[in-house]
């Protein structure tokens, strides 16, 4: 592997000084709740959307798929380049794009300009979340990784799980432009506070492989386009076709980059079982949050007749209490193995998922509030942790590529929980979402199996 080439002002593994590193982390913070929240912010708001830009609601789907399509095909390879030019460098793109998308999504005209300015939104985005992770472990000394990562998780937890809420809130004051036009100032406050806090971590000496982007832009592309078919029972010939295309692209990626000292799709490090099981961990306890936070407004809404405001409030104890349990599980992952912390926790969130599938037929707010508390406290367990593990698993000089599938792991798990709830109600049909709670509660339990078989596994050590 080539010698990493350093800049000067790369700082010490025992991080940032401590006035710098609350700076650095809140700004690190604000551009992941940027990128976290408008990942389902614009959901709540497709039918006011699509009726002002007089547009079909179908069409207006791909307000949303442009900007999830632009994060996944983006995320590994803008976290290649994070290894290359410096992670600084690409967040604070990343913020500058992420701000003018925004600005230009409330500006927006048409749905075709509004699905364009999404996709840079996307883009924007994919780079907020592709280094953050390695921004921490450079902000944060190693023996207090657990509290930066920690933090993170909150941030990433509640954000995913009350942007529909926050959205909601919005259009009650105001018209649907504003969801975007609120990013703008945070988003130049966010680049303000970064450009003066964070530092250079290095940079690495191999050069940027654009045809190896290609693939993995489209490998990924097309095997999200196909779970979304697969779920909505699509043409059999069109999810063939997406997957096979995807199979392709990712097959000939792996084969461009063998022997590459750091290939932009990291199955090298996924050579490494502590770094593996974590990815693994990863990937089934964000589908059991997928299908958890997609089922559950079906469920409130449909089988119990709660309204739409009271279906928010009853969704609000799971993120609060990842909050207040994420914070704690980093911290205590400075001092105990995190596969024994994420495996307790994953398997509450089983315990707990189990629970809201057996829910009576006329469950009372407490019934549902405490099921919910539990679910929240398996998930803010277990986060914090295994984002600890699967860092501190990779080589320092690796970062950005650990950072990237830390990301492209969560936003798979959360696609593949989603396709998957679709499939229930396809064959369940009103018992839909008591099956996709069950599902998610199985992929709990196996995320957590997986999680306890990291005690055998050893830190490789570079």
């Amino acid at each position: 592997m080539p010698t990493p080439i350093l800049t000067p002002d790369v700082p010490p593994r025992d991080g940032l000084p401590p006035g710098q590193r609350g700076r650095a982390m809140i700004a690190v913070l604000m551009g992941v709740a940027l990128a976290t929240l408008d990942t389902a912010i614009a959901n709540t708001a497709l039918p006011t959307i699509a009726a002002d830009l007089g547009v079909d609601p179908g069409a207006s789907i791909w307000i949303v798929n442009a900007y999830q399509l632009a994060v996944v095909a983006t995320l590994l390879p803008i976290a290649a380049l994070g290894e290359i030019v410096g992670q600084r460098k690409i967040y604070l793109g990343g913020l500058v794009l992420f701000t003018l998308a925004s600005l230009v999504c409330a500006l927006a005209w048409s749905l075709p300009t509004l699905v364009a300015a999404r996709v840079l939104q996307g883009v924007g985005a994919s780079a907020l979340m592709a280094v953050n992770i390695a921004l921490i472990r450079f902000i944060y000394p190693a023996a207090q990784l657990g509290r930066g990562v920690g933090l993170n998780a909150f941030v990433v937890g509640v954000g995913f799980a009350v942007g529909p809420t926050v959205a909601s809130l919005i259009l009650v004051a105001a018209p649907w432009p504003w969801l975007f036009a609120v990013n703008v100032p945070i988003g130049l406050a966010a680049l303000a506070l970064a450009w003066t806090a964070l530092t250079e971590t290095g940079r690495s000496g191999h050069s940027f492989d654009g045809a190896g982007a290609i693939l993995n832009a489209v490998a990924f592309a097309l095997l999200v386009l196909g779970l979304g078919d697969a779920a909505h029972e699509g043409p059999v010939w069109r999810i063939l076709a997406e997957f096979a295309g995807a199979l392709a692209c990712g097959t000939l990626l792996l084969r461009r980059q063998a022997g590459h000292p750091a290939p932009m799709l990291a199955a090298d490090l996924l050579k490494r079982p502590l770094f593996a099981l974590s990815a693994l961990t990863s990937v089934c306890s964000f589908a059991a949050q997928g299908l958890a936070f997609v089922s559950l407004p079906f469920l409130f809404q449909h089988a119990l007749g709660r309204s739409q405001v009271e279906t928010g409030f009853l969704m609000t104890p799971w993120p609060v209490v990842v909050a207040l349990m994420a914070p704690l599980a980093g911290r205590l992952s400075d001092r105990y193995p995190p596969g024994l912390l994420g495996g307790i926790g994953l398997a509450v969130l089983a315990l707990g998922m189990a629970l809201l599938a057996a829910l009576p037929a006329d469950p009372s707010v407490f019934d549902i509030t405490w099921r919910m508390a539990i679910c929240g406290a398996g998930f803010g367990f277990f986060q914090a942790p295994n984002l600890r593990a699967i860092m501190t698993s990779a080589p320092s000089t690796r970062s950005g590529g650990a950072s990237g599938i830390v990301a492209t792991a969560r936003l798979l798990g959360q696609t593949t929980g989603a396709a998957l709830v679709a499939a229930c109600f396809a064959i369940a049909d009103a018992r839909g979402p008591a099956l996709a709670l069950g599902l998610g509660g199985a992929f709990a339990g196996i995320a957590s199996a997986v999680s306890f078989l990291r005690l055998a596994v050893r830190v490789q050590h570079t």
